[in-house]
């Protein structure tokens, strides 16, 4: 994500030393007293740095508040008399050195800078020598977070209504220091031992083992903690709570736990038994023991992200861990595992091997999200993950295309733009271009590589670099293959290239330019890739490869051939043009027999033949001429991509008023697959791939108004409604029963009341789906301001609640004014810069496509100040996306209405569709 060469830190003079400058031109801010606080940048000093955290922290869960005291011995590198750490929002009660040879405590004092997040600690009469070892000890108090970040509040319900409080903590990326203050940077590893004080109605759990149970005063008892290993402080965990647990050892003696609330311990079964297979094949992946005797996951009731890696205690929102097998569907198994997946691979990639700031994001989210599918691909072959990685580029892509986007590693200072680096470039992205070098160097050799890597560096802190170096020790090819530069040109430079391909007789000329939307031509310009190119021929099945370093080059096929394709099974990062026949030879492959090419082989025709449209390349008629295959389809990817690229199409109709053409192509997308959702049985049988693609058809399906289905869905919610809900519907298919269920304002309030009464979190998820699908407009509204308050629907849950009701026709309006409406109050909760904000700002702006709608998003933001988000990125990509679509519009509407008129006669049966 960041330009590593933009990223060199070099250690400024120590911290206490002013530099001499102008008058007018002061050196260091203001501190909250007024004195000169001594130090200017946002990263810390390098004057001293952390040994071990001794950490105590007592929450009060009735007060809402927590106090406590943390001995920091520190080894000093630079001569100085001032430490400056990380503190935000602590009142700090107390503050004192302790030398080890000058025995008793030195108050020292205390000055703030909140614009940094820093606190200095000053001596006015010792000077802490250079290679010495002191405690700093100081005191603090506090409220509970009221957010999702540092040490915060939670409450759930029990089943009898009554609330109950929890305290847990999310510290990653800047939250730490909001707990205690701490050297709040990723580089500053050290060991903690940890103490908690609770009631005896609480347990608490942290990282490591509890070692002891001390009994105290007034009903209070302090757990101790092992020490840890040495971490990063955002790792650190510690939770209050009344959580009940099951566990299971590892093949290799690890001990696995699963907590939650008491009354959903016996949904916690199919996450344990998953992160038992998981962590053992770690283990033996990487070569490398995990290093700590437990690892507990738990389900915290409020969470805002999906999951967090800390070492030892991986904390997730509950639908992302619990499962029960009556109530949880296909979907639900694969997103548990893949998430449970990704957090124990962090305790490798991130925890012992970590990035040495947020430039370098992605060296541990892009693994794991990259280890997601290798591992899950062995422990839970079932679930068939390899359908959907190349879905996982496709994401990244669209990010990626705009000119707002960034690098892999991309320079980054203040925590709203270390907050931004969470997005799609850093995840997906990093993934995609593992998975091309993989591909590129052979399974094997990548692995061999990257547990050099983790041998290498444990415990220790990494760039770029120093992975490119790792894999470039295990490469035994005899050509001279550079992957520093290689990788250099996919991590150091934003976008992808765009392949375009001429092919003649046996020759194949080949040229590269980065994809990108837009009008800016200057954007497409300096850039180049090494790109490790894959294709096959009508003559043989064998993968041939060839690696593009150049702007335009020329390769020689073995024999003339009927169709090429390139990116065998989108291995590559990148999307390929086909000039002259290229394109047509490709559709009528489609057309006569589709599965000559792979599923994902189909699903990247599709995505790249609509990506060209968007950018010129390609006819609009060409793309939906390919898509014509479609009615012949029956694999999960080919099938979504087709409704990726085709549903948008009639949501920008949506927003425009455009009734007739809308119907027109609506009924299209229905007629082309009407035969593959008639096939669909209203159960849960099948692999879970066909599971998935059955609940998304169905759901579509009843959407549109197609007669069968929303006859099926009626009855069969009919018939769960007399039951008072307690008749047992197909987990896959009841999302659809609950669609149309939610039409009716009777229905509606029906789903709301089993919402509230269920402990089910699946059950509840697919619930909340259905009730934002609903065209009852006020009981949208509804949902929004519920949802903000928090107390019957989760605050958690608000981002996913704004974005389905911005892509309902009826609820569209209401979620732009919503948002505008509570702008502030959203920024307070889920922080400036989190993922939470960008999904609900480009959620709520991305399919609109008229110029006064433009002026209306740009007018409100352009209110905005620095502080309140106006430098967000997301803000940047929503209105090139709206500029996007304009064009696309402008552009295309007069040949989708003459292809659809040759195509696609409108059905009369569609036209009164609600949604």
């Amino acid at each position: 994500m960041y330009l590593l060469a933009l990223l060199v830190w070099v250690p400024v003079a120590l911290a206490g030393v002013p530099h001499v400058s102008r008058e007018d031109e002061p050196s260091y801010p203001a501190a909250t007293n007024g004195q000169p606080f001594p130090w200017n940048k946002m990263r810390l000093p390098l004057t001293v740095s952390p040994l071990h955290y001794h950490l105590l922290i007592h929450p009060n869960l009735t007060s809402l508040d927590f106090s406590g005291s943390v001995k920091i011995q520190v080894e000093v590198h630079e001569e100085t008399n001032t430490i400056v750490l990380h503190s935000k929002d602590l009142n700090i009660t107390k503050a004192a050195l302790l030398g080890s040879a000058e025995g008793k405590g030195q108050v020292l004092k205390v000055l703030e800078y909140p614009a940094y997040q820093q606190i200095a600690l000053v001596s006015d009469s010792m000077v802490l020598k250079k290679g010495g070892m002191y405690d700093i000890e100081l005191e603090f108090v506090a409220k509970l977070s009221e957010s999702f970040l540092g040490f915060y509040k939670s409450t759930y319900r029990t089943r009898e209504g009554e609330e109950r409080v929890l305290a847990s903590t999310q510290f990653e990326p800047t939250s730490a220091r909001a707990a205690f203050p701490c050297f709040d940077e990723p580089a500053f590893k050290a060991n903690f031992s940890i103490r908690v004080r609770r009631e005896s109605r609480h347990i608490s759990i942290s990282n490591m083992p509890k070692l002891r149970t001390l009994t105290l005063p007034d009903g209070l008892f302090e757990d101790q903690f092992d020490i840890t290993v040495k971490m990063s402080t955002y790792l650190v965990a510690f939770i209050v709570c009344d959580f009940l647990s099951i566990s299971k050892n590892t093949g290799h003696g690890i001990k696995i736990s699963v907590y939650a609330v008491p009354e959903k311990k016996d949904q916690a079964e199919f996450a344990l038994d998953a992160a038992v297979k998981l962590l053992d094949f770690y283990d033996d992946y990487f070569d490398i023991p995990y290093p700590l005797p437990k690892q507990d996951l738990a389900a915290i009731p409020d969470f805002q992200s999906g999951a967090m890696e800390n070492w030892g205690l991986t904390t997730y929102r509950e639908t992302s861990l619990l499962f029960d097998p009556e109530k949880s569907s296909a979907s639900n198994k694969l997103g548990i595992t893949m998430i449970i997946a990704h957090e124990l691979a962090h305790q490798w990639f991130g925890n012992l091997v970590t990035m040495q700031w947020w430039n370098d994001l992605w060296l541990k989210e892009g693994f794991a999200k990259f280890m997601e599918f290798v591992s899950v691909n062995i422990t839970h072959p079932e679930l068939q993950v390899e359908d959907y990685f190349l879905g996982k580029c496709f994401e990244a892509m669209e990010v990626d295309s705009l000119s707002s986007s960034h690098p892999v590693s991309t320079p980054v200072e203040n925590p709203a733009q270390i907050q931004e680096m969470y997005d799609d470039v850093s995840y997906e992205k990093g993934a995609c271009i593992l998975h091309m070098l993989r591909e590129f160097l052979t399974p094997e050799e990548f692995k061999s590589g990257i547990v050099q890597y983790l041998k290498q560096y444990s415990y220790q802190s990494t760039v770029n670099t120093h992975l490119w170096e790792s894999l470039t020790s295990k490469h035994r090819s005899v050509d001279e293959l550079d992957i520093k530069t290689m990788m250099d040109t996919w991590t150091l430079q934003e976008g992808f290239p765009l392949i375009t391909v001429a092919i003649k007789g046996r020759q194949v000329r080949l040229s590269q330019e980065r994809y990108v939307k837009g009008e800016d031509a200057s954007r497409t310009f300096g850039f180049l890739w090494h790109v490790p190119l894959t294709y096959v021929t009508s003559n043989s099945a064998t993968v041939h490869r060839f690696l593009l370093k150049t702007k335009t080059d020329v390769l020689y096929l073995p024999e003339e051939a009927d169709w090429v394709n390139f990116n065998v099974d989108m291995s590559g990062y990148y999307i390929v043009h086909y000039e002259g026949s290229g394109w047509d030879d490709l559709i009528a492959l489609l057309k006569h027999n589709h599965t000559t090419l792979s599923s994902n082989d189909r699903a990247s025709l599709i995505n790249n033949a609509f990506q060209l449209v968007s950018v010129g390349k390609l006819p609009l008629d060409k793309a939906l001429d390919l898509s014509l295959y479609l009615s012949r389809e029956t694999e999960i990817m080919p099938v979504m991509q087709g409704f990726g690229e085709l549903i948008p199409l009639y949501k920008l109709m949506e927003k425009r008023d455009m009734e007739e053409l809308e119907n027109q192509m609506k009924g299209y997308i229905v007629h082309l697959f009407r035969e593959l959702i008639d096939r669909q049985a209203w159960t849960d049988d099948g692999t879970v791939s066909q599971r998935m693609l059955r609940s998304y058809l169905l759901v579509f399906a009843c959407v549109r108004g197609h007669p069968t289905c929303v006859s099926t869905a009626t009855q069969l919610f009919n018939k769960w409604k007399e039951s008072d809900g307690t008749m047992s519907l197909p987990t896959d298919v009841s999302l659809a029963v609950f669609v149309v269920g939610a039409r009716t304002e009777e229905g509606w309030d029906f789903l709301f009341e089993k919402y509230r009464e269920s402990l089910y979190t699946s059950l509840k998820s697919r619930i909340k789906s259905a009730l934002s699908s609903s065209p009852l407009a006020h009981k949208l509204k509804w949902m929004m301001e519920q949802s903000l308050e928090g107390s019957v629907m989760k605050t958690q849950d608000l981002p996913y609640v704004i974005t389905s009701v911005s892509s309902n026709p009826k609820g569209y309006e209401h979620a732009w004014d919503f948002l505008r409406t509570n702008w502030h109050s959203l920024v307070k909760k889920f922080d400036l810069g989190s993922h939470s904000i960008a999904n609900m700002v480009t959620g709520v702006t991305g399919q609109y496509s008229t110029r006064e709608m433009l002026e209306e998003i740009r007018g409100f933001f352009s209110t905005l100040t620095a502080e309140t988000g106006a430098e967000l990125r997301c803000i940047q990509q929503a209105l090139e996306k709206v500029e996007e679509n304009i064009r696309w519009m402008d552009k295309n509407l007069p040949l989708l209405q003459d292809w659809l008129n040759k195509n696609h006669q409108r059905d009369s049966q569609f036209k009164h569709s609600e949604l």
